[in-house]
């Protein structure tokens, strides 16, 4: 396939793990054509929870659903990861200037950036040194109103694409609350907490069990004032800086004792 050649206006690559079909990446993707060549490259469908999975065993396949001047919108069978890789490797050619996914249907606050899809392409572009940003609104509904947002998410965009000085191996996750006004922004820290992981137990039409994940999250810490679920739950929008580096080294005296090294 042939790499896709762009102009001097700034590069803007954009991914999902709701699928290419999902509203909130159509309206982040409307949002943003002002603001530069935009190149939308996701998944063929749903790939929530996958977190910074990789496609290893299954041929990975592109097909350009869409083109027009400045604005490319393209479909894979891979994993939101899978769609930055492929775009830097395969498809530009040129770094993006900016990393855009979602705008996620439901949150992902305190601990779900472990699982998240959406925060796994943020992540990969961060290893690459490019400003990555993750984009969330707490509702889950396949028609959520989006069109609140578009100052946020442009205004944050903006920025980013101006900045000198974006630190190296550092994504935001960014959360918006389900409210058509938000009070304000809150730069945070992810609450610490933890998902119930609970299982419903169903039977099929052949007679056969099967599992479906439930469950809710649980914050440990509700009382804390400098946490995202404390803001969002108050009509803030949330930031919160994430690093790719997940080295514990503030404990490492510890360890030294326990291995005895």
């Amino acid at each position: 396939m042939k790499k896709i050649i762009h102009s001097h206006r700034p590069l803007i690559l954009i991914t999902n793990d709701d699928g290419i079909q999902a509203k909130g990446l159509q309206q982040v993707a409307e949002f943003l054509r002002p603001l530069g060549d935009i190149v939308v490259v996701a998944p063929d469908g749903p790939r929530s929870g996958q977190s910074s999975a990789i496609t290893v065993t299954t041929p990975l396949r592109i097909k350009v659903i869409d083109e027009q001047e400045g604005f490319y919108l393209i479909r894979t069978n891979g994993t939101p990861v899978d769609c930055i890789k492929l775009s830097m490797n395969i498809l530009l050619d040129r770094h993006p200037d900016l990393i855009v996914s979602g705008i996620n249907h439901g949150s992902n606050s305190g601990v779900s950036v472990i699982y998240s899809g959406t925060m796994g392409a943020v992540f990969e572009g961060a290893l690459q040194h490019i400003p990555s940003i993750g984009f969330s609104l707490c509702n889950h509904k396949a028609d959520a109103d989006f069109s609140h947002y578009h100052e946020l998410v442009t205004g944050i965009c903006q920025k980013a694409l101006a900045a000198t000085n974006w630190p190296q191996g550092i994504g935001l996750n960014i959360n918006i609350p389900n409210t058509p006004q938000l009070k304000g922004i809150k730069l945070c820290r992810a609450a610490q907490g933890y998902w119930t992981e609970e299982y419903d137990c169903r039977v099929d039409p052949h007679g056969q069990e099967y599992f479906w994940l439930t469950g809710k999250f649980v914050n440990n810490e509700p009382q804390a004032t400098d946490t995202d679920e404390y803001w969002l739950d108050r009509g803030y929008a949330t930031i919160v800086p994430c690093t790719t580096d997940d080295s514990a080294t503030g404990v490492t005296p510890e360890f030294a004792s326990i291995l005895g090294l």
